[in-house]
Protein backbone atom coordinates (compact mmCIF):
# COMPACT_ATOMS: atom_id res chain seq x y z
CA UNK A 1 0.00 0.00 0.00
CA UNK A 2 1.44 3.36 -0.77
CA UNK A 3 -0.69 6.50 0.79
CA UNK A 4 -2.00 9.37 -0.94
CA UNK A 5 0.62 12.17 -0.59
CA UNK A 6 0.71 16.07 -0.56
CA UNK A 7 3.61 17.93 -1.55
CA UNK A 8 4.91 21.35 -1.73
CA UNK A 9 6.75 21.63 -4.68
CA UNK A 10 7.76 25.81 -4.41
CA UNK A 11 10.06 27.19 -6.63
CA UNK A 12 10.95 25.23 -10.02
CA UNK A 13 14.62 25.84 -8.74
CA UNK A 14 14.26 22.51 -6.65
CA UNK A 15 14.89 20.82 -9.74
CA UNK A 16 18.55 21.47 -9.55
CA UNK A 17 19.02 23.16 -6.05
CA UNK A 18 19.39 21.26 -3.18
CA UNK A 19 17.49 21.74 -0.38
CA UNK A 20 15.36 19.67 2.85
CA UNK A 21 12.86 19.52 0.61
CA UNK A 22 14.92 17.86 -2.17
CA UNK A 23 16.38 15.73 0.22
CA UNK A 24 13.08 14.04 1.39
CA UNK A 25 11.45 13.58 -1.89
CA UNK A 26 14.64 11.70 -2.98
CA UNK A 27 14.38 9.81 -0.06
CA UNK A 28 10.87 9.13 -0.13
CA UNK A 29 11.17 8.20 -3.82
CA UNK A 30 14.15 5.41 -2.35
CA UNK A 31 11.38 3.94 0.31
CA UNK A 32 8.51 3.96 -1.68
CA UNK A 33 7.95 2.46 -5.60
CA UNK A 34 4.82 2.74 -6.92
CA UNK A 35 3.42 1.27 -9.99
CA UNK A 36 1.82 4.34 -11.60
CA UNK A 37 1.57 7.72 -10.26
CA UNK A 38 -1.55 9.94 -10.65
CA UNK A 39 -0.79 14.31 -9.91
CA UNK A 40 -3.30 16.51 -9.21
CA UNK A 41 -0.60 19.57 -10.23
CA UNK A 42 -1.54 22.83 -9.25
CA UNK A 43 0.04 24.45 -12.96
CA UNK A 44 -2.96 22.75 -14.78
CA UNK A 45 -6.33 24.59 -14.16
CA UNK A 46 -9.67 23.76 -16.59
CA UNK A 47 -13.61 24.52 -15.78
CA UNK A 48 -13.56 20.66 -16.41
CA UNK A 49 -11.30 18.21 -15.08
CA UNK A 50 -9.16 16.80 -17.90
CA UNK A 51 -6.97 13.83 -17.43
CA UNK A 52 -3.94 12.84 -19.48
CA UNK A 53 -4.19 9.99 -21.53
CA UNK A 54 -0.89 10.01 -22.78
CA UNK A 55 -0.19 6.95 -24.97
CA UNK A 56 4.15 6.93 -25.14
CA UNK A 57 6.34 9.24 -23.29
CA UNK A 58 5.06 12.71 -21.87
CA UNK A 59 6.80 15.59 -23.14
CA UNK A 60 8.35 18.36 -20.59
CA UNK A 61 6.58 21.89 -20.37
CA UNK A 62 9.02 24.93 -19.21
CA UNK A 63 5.98 26.87 -17.94
CA UNK A 64 8.23 29.43 -15.97
CA UNK A 65 10.42 32.10 -17.23
CA UNK A 66 13.82 34.12 -15.74
CA UNK A 67 15.41 30.89 -14.94
CA UNK A 68 18.73 29.30 -15.75
CA UNK A 69 19.54 28.19 -19.04
CA UNK A 70 20.23 24.55 -17.66
CA UNK A 71 16.36 24.26 -16.35
CA UNK A 72 15.18 24.50 -20.26
CA UNK A 73 17.21 21.46 -21.01
CA UNK A 74 15.83 19.17 -18.80
CA UNK A 75 13.62 16.63 -20.10
CA UNK A 76 11.17 13.81 -17.34
CA UNK A 77 10.11 11.72 -20.68
CA UNK A 78 7.47 9.80 -18.12
CA UNK A 79 5.17 6.99 -19.79
CA UNK A 80 1.89 7.88 -19.84
CA UNK A 81 -0.61 5.20 -18.85
CA UNK A 82 -4.28 5.18 -20.68
CA UNK A 83 -5.29 2.42 -19.26
CA UNK A 84 -5.09 3.69 -15.64
CA UNK A 85 -6.77 6.96 -17.11
CA UNK A 86 -9.60 5.26 -18.09
CA UNK A 87 -10.33 3.80 -15.29
CA UNK A 88 -9.98 6.98 -13.16
CA UNK A 89 -12.67 8.28 -16.26
CA UNK A 90 -14.89 5.61 -15.01
CA UNK A 91 -14.55 6.48 -11.20
CA UNK A 92 -15.59 9.55 -11.89
CA UNK A 93 -18.66 9.03 -13.56
CA UNK A 94 -19.75 7.06 -11.03
CA UNK A 95 -19.73 10.18 -8.76
CA UNK A 96 -21.30 12.29 -11.69
CA UNK A 97 -17.91 14.49 -12.45
CA UNK A 98 -17.91 15.54 -15.40
CA UNK A 99 -14.13 14.77 -17.14
CA UNK A 100 -12.76 14.86 -20.43
CA UNK A 101 -9.59 13.17 -21.72
CA UNK A 102 -6.24 15.25 -22.84
CA UNK A 103 -3.58 13.65 -25.42
CA UNK A 104 -1.32 15.79 -26.28
CA UNK A 105 0.02 18.33 -22.90
CA UNK A 106 2.77 17.21 -21.50
CA UNK A 107 3.88 17.23 -18.08
CA UNK A 108 4.20 20.63 -16.14
CA UNK A 109 6.58 21.75 -13.48
CA UNK A 110 4.14 21.27 -11.30
CA UNK A 111 4.42 17.33 -11.86
CA UNK A 112 7.98 16.87 -13.49
CA UNK A 113 10.01 19.25 -10.65
CA UNK A 114 9.03 16.94 -7.78
CA UNK A 115 8.60 13.88 -9.87
CA UNK A 116 12.37 13.86 -11.02
CA UNK A 117 13.62 14.50 -7.54
CA UNK A 118 11.57 11.35 -6.81
CA UNK A 119 11.78 9.02 -9.23
CA UNK A 120 14.89 10.57 -11.79
CA UNK A 121 14.75 7.57 -13.91
CA UNK A 122 11.48 8.52 -15.20
CA UNK A 123 10.57 4.78 -16.05
CA UNK A 124 6.96 5.15 -13.96
CA UNK A 125 3.90 5.48 -15.63
CA UNK A 126 1.83 9.01 -14.70
CA UNK A 127 -1.74 10.01 -14.62
CA UNK A 128 -1.47 14.18 -15.13
CA UNK A 129 -4.98 15.50 -13.80
CA UNK A 130 -6.05 18.97 -13.94
CA UNK A 131 -7.46 20.90 -11.23
CA UNK A 132 -10.52 23.92 -11.12
CA UNK A 133 -9.03 26.43 -8.53
CA UNK A 134 -12.61 27.50 -7.55
CA UNK A 135 -14.83 24.65 -6.39
CA UNK A 136 -15.26 24.60 -3.10
CA UNK A 137 -12.97 22.66 -0.43
CA UNK A 138 -15.77 19.96 -0.04
CA UNK A 139 -16.13 19.50 -3.64
CA UNK A 140 -12.24 19.43 -4.19
CA UNK A 141 -12.17 16.53 -1.88
CA UNK A 142 -15.53 14.89 -3.31
CA UNK A 143 -13.38 14.78 -6.63
CA UNK A 144 -10.36 13.25 -4.40
CA UNK A 145 -12.38 10.32 -3.33
CA UNK A 146 -13.43 8.91 -6.75
CA UNK A 147 -9.47 7.73 -6.29
CA UNK A 148 -9.92 6.06 -3.43
CA UNK A 149 -8.82 2.31 -3.28
CA UNK A 150 -5.82 3.05 -5.66
CA UNK A 151 -3.65 3.17 -2.51
CA UNK A 152 -4.24 -0.60 -2.20
CA UNK A 153 -2.89 -1.49 -5.77
CA UNK A 154 0.59 0.85 -4.77
CA UNK A 155 -0.88 3.39 -7.01
CA UNK A 156 0.50 6.93 -5.53
CA UNK A 157 -2.14 9.62 -5.55
CA UNK A 158 0.68 12.86 -5.50
CA UNK A 159 -1.01 16.50 -5.03
CA UNK A 160 1.46 18.88 -6.13
CA UNK A 161 0.77 22.60 -4.83
CA UNK A 162 1.54 24.16 -1.58
CA UNK A 163 -0.06 25.50 1.21
CA UNK A 164 1.18 29.05 1.65
CA UNK A 165 2.14 30.33 -1.42
CA UNK A 166 1.92 34.36 -1.82
CA UNK A 167 4.74 36.05 -3.49
CA UNK A 168 4.33 39.52 -2.10
CA UNK A 169 4.40 37.88 1.50
CA UNK A 170 8.68 36.59 0.52
CA UNK A 171 11.38 37.94 2.63
CA UNK A 172 14.29 36.70 0.19
CA UNK A 173 16.56 37.94 3.07
CA UNK A 174 14.39 35.86 5.57
CA UNK A 175 17.20 33.50 8.04
CA UNK A 176 13.82 31.47 9.54
CA UNK A 177 10.37 30.77 8.81
CA UNK A 178 7.58 33.70 9.32
CA UNK A 179 5.62 32.78 12.31
CA UNK A 180 2.06 33.96 10.75
CA UNK A 181 3.56 30.96 7.89
CA UNK A 182 4.08 28.40 10.60
CA UNK A 183 1.17 28.96 12.33
CA UNK A 184 -1.11 28.76 9.39
CA UNK A 185 0.30 25.35 8.32
CA UNK A 186 0.28 24.17 12.15
CA UNK A 187 -3.69 24.65 11.98
CA UNK A 188 -3.63 22.84 9.08
CA UNK A 189 -1.75 19.40 9.87
CA UNK A 190 -3.91 19.88 13.07
CA UNK A 191 -7.11 19.44 11.63
CA UNK A 192 -5.92 17.07 9.26
CA UNK A 193 -4.72 14.36 11.21
CA UNK A 194 -8.09 14.95 14.11
CA UNK A 195 -10.03 14.77 10.17
CA UNK A 196 -11.98 18.24 11.32
CA UNK A 197 -13.47 17.90 7.80
CA UNK A 198 -15.97 20.94 8.44
CA UNK A 199 -13.44 23.29 9.95
CA UNK A 200 -11.14 22.53 7.01
CA UNK A 201 -13.77 23.22 4.64
CA UNK A 202 -14.09 27.02 6.03
CA UNK A 203 -9.99 27.48 6.32
CA UNK A 204 -10.78 30.84 5.03
CA UNK A 205 -12.80 31.52 7.54
CA UNK A 206 -11.27 29.88 10.72
CA UNK A 207 -7.93 29.24 10.02
CA UNK A 208 -5.05 32.19 11.05
CA UNK A 209 -3.85 34.11 8.01
CA UNK A 210 -5.55 32.14 5.55
CA UNK A 211 -6.02 35.13 2.97
CA UNK A 212 -2.17 36.05 3.58
CA UNK A 213 -1.58 32.29 3.09
CA UNK A 214 -3.62 31.61 0.23
CA UNK A 215 -4.66 34.30 -1.84
CA UNK A 216 -5.59 32.11 -4.54
CA UNK A 217 -6.48 28.72 -4.32
CA UNK A 218 -4.73 27.29 -7.11
CA UNK A 219 -1.76 25.65 -5.33
CA UNK A 220 -3.84 24.58 -2.18
CA UNK A 221 -6.82 22.40 -3.33
CA UNK A 222 -4.56 19.40 -4.58
CA UNK A 223 -3.81 19.64 -0.47
CA UNK A 224 -8.31 18.19 -0.20
CA UNK A 225 -7.83 16.38 -3.63
CA UNK A 226 -4.92 14.32 -2.12
CA UNK A 227 -6.57 14.20 0.98
CA UNK A 228 -9.58 12.67 -0.37
CA UNK A 229 -8.33 9.95 -2.12
CA UNK A 230 -7.20 8.54 1.46
CA UNK A 231 -8.44 5.56 3.23
CA UNK A 232 -10.79 6.97 5.82
CA UNK A 233 -9.70 5.05 8.23
CA UNK A 234 -5.89 6.08 7.77
CA UNK A 235 -3.66 8.30 9.89
CA UNK A 236 -1.99 11.22 8.31
CA UNK A 237 0.98 12.42 9.00
CA UNK A 238 3.24 15.31 8.36
CA UNK A 239 6.19 14.21 6.47
CA UNK A 240 8.39 16.81 5.75
CA UNK A 241 7.89 20.51 6.57
CA UNK A 242 10.69 23.64 5.86
CA UNK A 243 10.14 26.77 4.53
CA UNK A 244 12.18 29.28 2.21
CA UNK A 245 11.91 32.85 1.70
CA UNK A 246 10.34 33.29 5.30
CA UNK A 247 6.66 31.91 3.85
CA UNK A 248 7.15 29.64 1.15
CA UNK A 249 5.92 26.53 2.22
CA UNK A 250 7.32 22.91 1.69
CA UNK A 251 4.88 21.27 3.72
CA UNK A 252 4.11 17.60 2.86
CA UNK A 253 1.20 15.48 4.20
CA UNK A 254 0.92 11.73 3.73
CA UNK A 255 -2.70 10.24 4.06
Amino acid sequence: MISPLFVGHGSPLMAIQDSPCTEFLAEYGKRKKPKAIVVFTAHWESEVLAISSIDGAYDTIYDFGGFPPEMYTIKYPAPGDPGLAARIGESLDKLGIAHRFDTKRGLDHGSWVPLRRMYPDADIPVVQISIHPFLPPSEQFRIGTALRGLDQEDILVLGSGATVHNFRAMNFNAKQPDAWAVAFDDWLVDRIQRKELDELFRYEELAPNARTAVPRPDHFVPLYLAFGSADPASTATEAHRSYEMGSLSYLSVEF
